[in-house]
């Protein structure tokens, strides 16, 4: 029982001496988002401001005077449907009604086609209002792309006549790296390897001291072949037999 004991208070302590090194030695986890004043929420690889107007007004923005608002940043990307999600699900917290948001699409004249303005890709993912596509009747120049929060379904409207009521920008975000090796991380390592072959050692010590029965030379101990008998050897037990007969 007390060989079980030292057993379990060593792997204890291995186990928490392994989740320490491994704390200390580890990157952080967590992304960084802009440090402007404002409010920034982390999803995915992107991190995100809903622009919040003053309570109970009506808002109201023309795409450039959104991309005004996000300044040194772009307009909404909606690459994927988690994203869309994050948007209509986030919403309410920032608007208590229905508001459009831009996204930050634009149309391409030379290849006829509409990209995300911050990698010019086309759009892989959408999701149109039923029935609805990039076709528009509108002039292609001044066609832009809003999501509505409630829904998170896209619309076609004009980017100069119909301004939206909603602005999210987006940014990359920021994953700090690991922590470069450093001679005490190293030292660190090196000292709990040590630790815990000590440790095993010094356990090993004590199982063999409280079973008296047991010993590392009990192992290795020489168990010689098994051999038939030789012929002389044969000849003597079978005469020792008849001797025994009365």
């Amino acid at each position: 029982m007390e060989s079980c004991k030292d057993c379990r208070v060593f792997v204890l302590f291995t186990v928490a001496l392994l989740t320490l090194t491994s704390h200390l030695t580890r990157g952080q986890d967590t992304a960084d988002c802009p440090a402007d004043g404002r409010t920034w929420l982390p999803f995915g690889d992107n991190c995100y401001h809903f622009v919040h107007g003053e309570e109970d007004t009506a808002q109201s923005y023309s795409f450039e005077s959104a991309q005004d608002k996000c300044k040194l940043y772009g307009l909404l990307t909606v690459k994927s449907a988690p994203v869309n999600d994050f948007i209509v699900k986030y919403s309410p917290n920032v608007w208590k009604h229905d508001v459009n948001i831009w996204l930050g699409i634009d149309y391409d004249s030379d290849d006829d086609v509409f990209r995300w303005i911050d990698d010019e890709s086309v759009l892989l993912y959408n999701n149109w209002e039923d029935g609805g596509s990039d076709e528009t009747d509108l002039a292609l120049m001044d066609t832009c792309i809003v999501l509505h929060s409630s829904t998170g379904k896209w619309e076609n409207v004009s980017c100069l006549n119909e301004p939206a009521t909603g602005v999210v920008c987006q940014t990359k975000a920021v994953w700090p790296s690991a922590p470069k090796s450093s001679p005490f991380l190293s030292a660190l390592v090196i000292i709990s390897v040590v630790l815990i072959l000590v440790v095993s050692a010094v356990v090993w010590f004590l199982h063999q001291r409280n079973s008296p029965g047991s010993s590392i030379l009990n192992l290795i101990e020489y168990n010689p072949p098994f051999r038939s008998p030789s012929a002389d050897q044969t000849c003597l037990v079978e005469a020792e037999e008849v001797e025994d007969i009365p």
